[in-house]
C-alpha cells in the first residue's frame, strides 16, 4: 500500500528522495527508472495516457513510496486512490530546473534511437513522450516559459487542492530534518542522499540505452 507519495516534477530532487525514503525504511520507492525492472506496468501507464481508467493499486502494488514522474503527471488521481498516504512536494529554483531537465531527461527523451536500441529502453521512453513532454507540456517543453508555467502552475495547484496537513513542501537541500518530522521518524546519522548530478544521470541513463541494463543508476 502506497503511504509517501512524491507529487514533484522530474529534476526536483525526487532521485535524491527516493534514496532518503527507501534509507528511512519507507522502500521500495517507485521512480521512472525502476520501469526497467517493472516493464509490466509501462502498458499501465501508457493507458493512463490515453485517459483509460487505470488500477493504480497494481501500478504500485508492492511499493510503499513513489516519487517522479510518470507518477507526478497523475497526481490528483494517485493521490485521491491513496488517502491515507502522505504527499511531498518537491520544489527547486524553476531556472535551475529547466536547465537541469532540458539537458538531461528531456534531451534522453528526445534523442534519435539508434537501430539497435533495447525494445524495453525504447517503450519506456516512447511512454514518457506520451506521459510527460507530450502530455504534460503539450509538446511544448522547448518552448522555455511555457514550460515554467507549467511548472509553476503545478506547484500551485498542489498547493490549492491538497490539505496542508498532508503536504511537505521540500528541498532536497534541507536535508534530513523536515522530511524526518513530516514522517514521524528519526534523522539518520549521516548526509542526506545527493543523487541529482547532471552528468552522472546523462551518462548512466546512455548506459541503459545502448545495453538495456536494468541497473539503476546511482547519483
Amino acid at each position: 500500500m502506497l503511504e509517501i507519495f512524491g507529487v514533484g516534477f522530474g529534476r526536483t530532487g525526487t532521485l535524491s528522495l527516493k534514496k532518503a525514503l527507501e534509507r528511512l525504511g519507507f522502500g521500495p520507492c517507485h521512480h521512472m527508472l525502476g520501469l526497467f525492472e517493472d516493464p509490466d506496468t509501462v502498458a499501465l501507464w501508457q493507458a493512463a495516457a490515453r485517459g483509460e481508467p487505470v488500477d493504480w493499486t497494481r501500478v504500485y502494488q508492492g511499493y510503499r513510496s513513489g516519487v517522479d514522474w510518470p507518477g507526478a503527471a497523475f497526481w490528483r488521481q494517485i493521490t485521491a486512490a491513496f488517502p491515507e498516504a502522505k504527499v511531498i512536494l518537491t520544489e527547486r529554483d524553476p531556472d535551475a530546473w529547466y536547465a537541469s531537465a532540458e539537458s538531461s531527461i528531456h534531451a534522453a527523451a528526445v534523442a534519435p534511437l539508434p537501430d539497435d536500441a533495447d525494445p524495453l529502453f525504447a517503450r519506456v521512453r516512447q511512454m514518457s513522450l506520451d506521459v510527460v513532454w507530450d502530455g504534460v507540456f503539450g509538446g511544448r517543453f522547448t518552448d522555455r516559459q511555457h514550460a515554467l508555467d507549467v511548472y509553476e502552475g503545478h506547484i500551485a495547484a498542489v498547493k490549492r487542492e491538497l490539505d496542508p496537513a498532508r503536504l511537505l513542501v521540500f528541498e532536497v537541500g534541507q536535508g534530513w530534518e523536515p522530511l524526518c518530522a513530516f514522517l514521524g521518524v528519526p534523522a539518520p546519522d549521516e548526509p542526506f542522499p545527493r543523487s541529482n548530478d547532471r552528468a552522472a544521470f546523462t551518462a548512466q541513463l546512455a548506459r541503459l540505452r545502448a545495453a538495456g541494463s536494468t541497473a539503476e543508476p546511482a547519483g
